[in-house]
């Protein structure tokens, strides 16, 4: 998936975006204690905001922090939330303020290690919410697949800051390769979305861009933002391109008029539909796609 100008979205912005879980490319980490919290969740462009009680709030500020996802929740939000991880004793404060109350759409579970962080965090919920495993760690990413089978797992995150700093890895796409695609085989053999990556630190729009398409390229299907202005190109970068439309209306022509011609057909036939289904998701106008114009290999 990539960037490209003539494709145009009317995806709803906000904490109730339209964009399902399973598709949702930008993932906007914002401090529970940030000043003017309501405002930045309603007015986002990020597919799903995430209320973050965790790493980006000092000790002192948790308290404030979980009576702002109160008041979100007051006035009518409903976003996601990254929780202390399940060893914590912050942990079991985050889980006693949301186990049955209305307040977020999921979790986002920090430093998953092991399939049992995600049970005991279900198990504390009730069931009753969805949870986004973070790994952010070597044991983490060594237990991807257990973690990703376990019951409530929504989708699988990597933690690339605390995994560079936990293995010495440096900030480079090959040093992180294997970890990367072991979260996309992980979450493609438990049968969950493809995962979600960390965030691009510098403010550089071409290099979050460049990034982005680096980890799309690998089956990573959405991203972690730390700033507002990096949901749009983060959405931009992993949505369908105007070619990746084109060639995909172009096989299912194809097919409208000469069938199965091949063994390769179904494999492009299963692309082409998955391109066009998460363009309806994300409101892209198929409309400004011509299929011969397309020289999109799949």
């Amino acid at each position: 998936m990539a960037t490209d100008q003539a494709v145009t979205s009317s995806v709803p912005v906000g904490a109730a975006s339209a964009v399902p879980t399973g598709l949702a490319r930008s993932w906007l980490l914002v401090p529970g204690s940030a000043d003017g919290l309501g405002r930045r969740v309603a007015a986002s462009a990020a597919d799903a905001i995430v209320v973050d009680l965790e790493d980006g709030v000092a000790p002192d500020d948790k308290g404030r922090a979980r009576r702002a996802l109160v008041a979100l929740a007051a006035a009518g939000e409903r976003p996601w939330v990254r929780i202390g991880d399940a060893a914590s004793d912050e942990w079991r404060t985050d889980v006693a303020l949301l186990r049955g109350a209305d307040l977020v759409a999921g979790v986002v579970l920090a430093k998953v290690e092991a399939p049992e962080h995600v049970r005991r965090t279900a198990d504390a919920l009730d069931g009753a919410l969805p949870i986004v495993a973070l790994v952010e760690s070597a044991r983490g990413v060594e237990a991807a697949l257990d973690i990703a089978e376990t019951p409530g797992v929504a989708r699988l995150a990597f933690g690339s800051g605390d995994f560079r700093r936990d293995t010495g890895a440096a900030d480079d796409p090959l040093a992180l390769l294997f970890a990367r695609s072991r979260l996309v085989t992980a979450s493609r053999a438990a049968g969950l979305p493809g995962p979600i990556d960390g965030p691009t630190v510098p403010r550089d729009p071409a290099a979050l861009e460049v990034a982005s398409q680096h980890v799309a390229s690998l089956g990573m299907t959405g991203r972690l933002c730390l700033r507002e202005e990096q949901a749009a190109v983060v959405n931009a970068a992993l949505s369908p391109s105007g070619a990746e439309l084109a060639w995909a209306l172009d096989v299912l022509d194809t097919l409208e008029h000469c069938g199965i011609r091949d063994g390769s057909d179904l494999p492009r036939i299963a692309r082409a539909q998955a391109l066009l289904d998460a363009a309806a998701a994300f409101g892209i106008d198929t409309d400004v796609a011509e299929p011969h114009v397309s020289d999109y290999a799949g």
